[in-house]
C-alpha cells in the first residue's frame, strides 16, 4: 500500500497550493503595503520543471488537487505551459486558480483548454471607486469581464473570495447575497486575517461573518446549509432558499477551521509551510531529483503541523505554541 500525506492527528493531506510568484499588479490594503515591497529575483522562484517534480512526487502521496496562486499568478509568464505540465502528472485530477481577475478575461479559454478546471476571483467590492481604494488602482470592468469570460469558456464552478472589513465593505454583503440568488455563482466571505502584520490596526477593520447570516434575517431570506458545493477550500456553506447559487463563510479567527485541514503550502521561493499562520518552513529545491529524501521532507513537514494555527490566541498575545510568520499573506499564496 502506498504511503499517504496523514499527519499525527489523522487528516489526510490530498491539497496542495502552489505559490509561482510572490509579486502582484494590485496592492491591496489587506495583503500588502502600497509601497516598500521587496520581490523575490526571477533565479530564486521554483521553475516550473521543479514545481512538476514536486507534483509528481506528491501524486504518488496521495495528492490530487492543485491550487495556483501568488501575489497574482498570471504575472508569472507562460503560466499556461505550468498547467498544461501539471495537468499530465497521473494522479493529479483538478487544477485550480485563485486570481485578482484583472488578466483573466483574456487568458481564460487558453487557461481552460490546457487543464484548469476551477477559478477563484477576488472581488471586494461591487462599486467602482470603492473596488480601486481596497486595491490601491484595479479597475473593477476587468474583474467582471473576466467572471463573464469564465462562465463563457466553461470553467466551473466559479467562486468569488470577498474579504470583508468594517467600515469599508459590510454595507455591500446584501449586494453579493444578491449575486447568489441571480446567478449559480458562490460567495465566499472571508474574514480579515492579520497576516504577516500583526499590529493593533487590524483590529478596526476585522468582523465576524455572523454578521452575513444577521444580513440574511433581516433581508428575509432563509439560508440553510449546504454541502453541494465542489471544491477542497475551508468554507461553511449556506444556500438562500431559491438561490442558483450559495454563499460560504471562512472565518479563521472566530471559528477556526483546523480539524479539517487537508492543505500543504509551497511558497513560490521553494519553501514548504505545513500552516498559512504559523513561521515554520522547509525548503524542498534541494531535494527535487531525490524522491525518497522529497518525500521524506513531507512527512516531516506534517510531524510538526500543530493541530490549530491558534490565531486567535496569538493575536489576544494568549499562550502560542509556534511563532507566527513575518511573510505578507503576497508572499505566502494564502
Amino acid at each position: 500500500m502506498p504511503k499517504l500525506l496523514m499527519d499525527r492527528f489523522g487528516r489526510m493531506h490530498d491539497y496542495l497550493r502552489i505559490s509561482v510568484t510572490d509579486r502582484c499588479n494590485l496592492r491591496c490594503v489587506y495583503c500588502m503595503p502600497e509601497e516598500g515591497m521587496e520581490f523575490e529575483p526571477d533565479d530564486k522562484l521554483l521553475t516550473f520543471e521543479e514545481i512538476t517534480e514536486v507534483v509528481r512526487v506528491l501524486a504518488g502521496l496521495g495528492v490530487r488537487k492543485l491550487r495556483l496562486t501568488g501575489g497574482e499568478p498570471l504575472v508569472r509568464k507562460n503560466l499556461e505551459q505550468l498547467i498544461g505540465m501539471l495537468s499530465r502528472i497521473p494522479g493529479i485530477e483538478d487544477i485550480a486558480l485563485t486570481t485578482n481577475g484583472i488578466y483573466f478575461a483574456s487568458r481564460a479559454e487558453k487557461l481552460r483548454a490546457v487543464g484548469l478546471t476551477r477559478v477563484n476571483i477576488s472581488l471586494d467590492s461591487l462599486r467602482a471607486d470603492r473596488f480601486s481604494l481596497i486595491t490601491r488602482g484595479g479597475d473593477i470592468k476587468r474583474v467582471l469581464a473576466s467572471i463573464e469570460e469564465a462562465y463563457r469558456v466553461g470553467i466551473t464552478p466559479i467562486k468569488l473570495n470577498v474579504v470583508l472589513m468594517k467600515g469599508m465593505n459590510d454595507d455591500e454583503i446584501e449586494d453579493f447575497l444578491q449575486m447568489t440568488i441571480d446567478r449559480p455563482i458562490q460567495v465566499r466571505f472571508i474574514e480579515y486575517m492579520p497576516i504577516g502584520h500583526q499590529d493593533e490596526a487590524w483590529k478596526s477593520r476585522y468582523l465576524s461573518l455572523t454578521t452575513v447570516l444577521d444580513r440574511c434575517k433581516e433581508k428575509g431570506w432563509n439560508a440553510v446549509a449546504s454541502d453541494a458545493v465542489y471544491g477542497n477550500g475551508p468554507a461553511q456553506n449556506y444556500r438562500i432558499e431559491g438561490a442558483l447559487g450559495s454563499f460560504g463563510l471562512i472565518h479563521p479567527i472566530s471559528d477556526h477551521f483546523c480539524e479539517t485541514c487537508n492543505r500543504l503550502r509551497i511558497t513560490a521561493d521553494g519553501n514548504v509551510k505545513p500552516c498559512l499562520y504559523w513561521s515554520d518552513e522547509f525548503n524542498v529545491r534541494t531535494y527535487i531529483g531525490d524522491d525518497a529524501a522529497m518525500e521524506d521532507l513531507f512527512f516531516r513537514a506534517l510531524d510538526i503541523k500543530p493541530q490549530n494555527h491558534e490565531m486567535a490566541q496569538a493575536l489576544l498575545n494568549e499562550t502560542q505554541s509556534h511563532t507566527p510568520t513575518l511573510r505578507r499573506m503576497s508572499q505566502i499564496g494564502g
